[in-house]
């Protein structure tokens, strides 16, 4: 589509939004950018635009940023209720991930013929270069972190970029992007929901596990979501899966054969093609040979559940050549990812962990599961309509004492409590959450924020509820 001189509804007024808007703003083309938040003040989302234009990679046409500020001071917005006159002055609505594509104003969109994109399909539909995106309920942070940091080592810095999901919108760096580039983006469901054209040359999908539920409504729908990353690729691209995850083995044995090359890593076992720990060395398989890749020993994280975020990193850059001896020196340099069992400090004999990212209960029992020491856990937050019987079931031998606080916490209690787990202290605030924690733990014992539950409702993001633990933390 050609978008010069077309009005571009952009639906969603947070970072995504913004983005969105100042691309097809140097892209030629006239947003309008729509939030259905009426007491959203247009002064706040004038000054988000400002902020985000200092770093924007507009289309290199030789304006001046002072140009672009006064082209952004244009920009129409709109909130509260949205006219149907605005929808048919539109050629292309572009949805930000946080918007659900059911909702009243969505339908009257999308009843009105006007096409529907994500961010993150302008982004692929206005970028160049070569695309290799992770998908998958846990892991995802991970695994892109680290395979951005290999192709960084492999190419070089000015050719990766490391986008989506992870806090960089993809839509920010498009315009900059030429025919050498890569783009490791991590990929959200919300994000695949609407995406057309997108067409990854290696795509991960690193899990599939209840998660969104609220937003997807079934289990199926959101396992079809995900798997749409594979949706366009060919013979010539290559599809890395979870061997251990049943879904993702299903849906690995029925790509076609004109489909993608599929690709595995377990954890547990060997496979036919791809990597597997074994006897706590990672190996990679080419269906012939088998060789070492790492022991477990040299990498700087913990827990199989990261060896599996290693094994899909590598084989993606396996997939595009990347050397194995370049490879290992990444993997041994990698120190893991922020607010994901996070080591802060240890005070009084007692070791702080972060684990703020783990926002649903499979990535909770992964930081249970790596835990060396006797837990004092802190769960709870805003109900995602989650179950949490297998996580109260991972804590034998692992957790000593579960601290809650949020919308969950009652929930969880009684779950909990079915499940013979009595030690359970509920907090009305993550402050009184984190000094029963303290009182609680003994030299010796590890305190983990891994709260199985998204931080909506008390902190902005799960970023911030991490940043306040090890503040409290760090305070002690």
């Amino acid at each position: 589509m050609d978008l010069k001189g077309k009005q571009v509804l952009v639906f969603g007024a947070g970072r995504s939004g913004v983005a969105a808007s100042l691309l097809l703003l140097g892209s030629g083309a006239c947003p309008v950018l729509y939030d259905g938040n009426e007491s959203l003040e247009e002064a706040s989302v004038r000054k988000q635009f400002q902020d985000a234009a200092q770093g924007f990679c507009f289309p290199d046409d030789g304006k001046q940023l002072a140009d672009r500020l006064q082209e952004i001071a244009g920009i129409r917005i709109v909130t509260g209720a949205l006219d149907d006159a605005l929808i048919e002055a539109c050629s292309l609505c572009v949805i930000s991930p946080g918007v659900p594509v059911d909702i009243e104003p969505v339908n009257r969109i999308r009843a009105a013929g006007v096409p529907i994109w994500g961010e993150v399909e302008l982004a692929y539909c206005l970028s160049k270069g070569e695309v290799l995106a992770v998908t998958g309920t846990n892991g995802k942070t991970t695994t892109v972190t680290l395979l951005g940091e290999l192709m960084k080592h492999f190419l070089g810095e000015e050719r990766v970029h490391v986008v989506g999901n992870i806090g960089i919108p993809y839509t920010g760096i498009a315009a900059s992007t030429t025919d050498s580039s890569v783009c490791v983006a991590e990929i959200s469901s919300f994000q695949l929901e609407t995406t057309q054209s997108f067409h990854p040359h290696v795509s991960v999908i690193t899990n599939i596990t209840p998660d969104h539920l609220n937003r997807h409504h079934t289990m199926e729908e959101y396992i079809r979501v995900k798997e749409r990353i594979a949706e366009r690729q060919t013979r010539d691209d290559v599809l890395i899966l979870n061997y251990e995850d049943e879904v993702l083995r299903a849906f690995g044995r029925q790509i076609p054969s004109d489909g993608p090359r599929v690709v595995w890593f377990s954890g547990r076992r060997p496979v036919d093609f791809g990597m597997y720990l074994e006897d706590g060395i990672l190996k990679y398989t080419d269906g012939e040979t088998v060789q070492e890749v790492i022991h477990t020993d040299e990498l700087k994280i913990l827990g199989v559940h990261n060896y599996e975020n290693v094994s899909a990193a590598c084989l993606s850059a396996i997939a595009v050549h990347m050397p194995m001896e370049q490879i290992r020196e990444v993997l041994k340099a990698f120190s893991g990812v922020e607010h994901r069992i996070e080591f802060v400090a240890e005070v009084d004999g007692v070791q702080y962990y972060n684990d703020s990212k783990g926002t649903n209960p499979d990535a909770a029992i992964k930081a249970v599961e790596a835990m060396k020491r006797p837990t004092v856990l802190i769960g709870g937050g805003y109900d995602k309509d989650s179950s949490y019987d297998a996580w109260i079931e991972s804590f034998h031998g692992k957790v000593k004492a579960l601290v809650l606080v949020g919308a969950t916490k009652e929930k969880i209690a009684q779950c909990a409590k079915q499940h013979g787990f009595e030690n359970v202290r509920l907090c009305d605030t993550f402050e009184e959450c984190f000094e029963t924690c303290v009182s609680m733990a003994a030299p010796g014992d590890a305190v983990l924020l891994s709260p199985a539950c998204a931080s909506w409702g008390m902190f902005k993001d799960y970023e911030e509820r991490g940043r306040v633990f090890k503040h409290l933390v760090h305070e002690l």
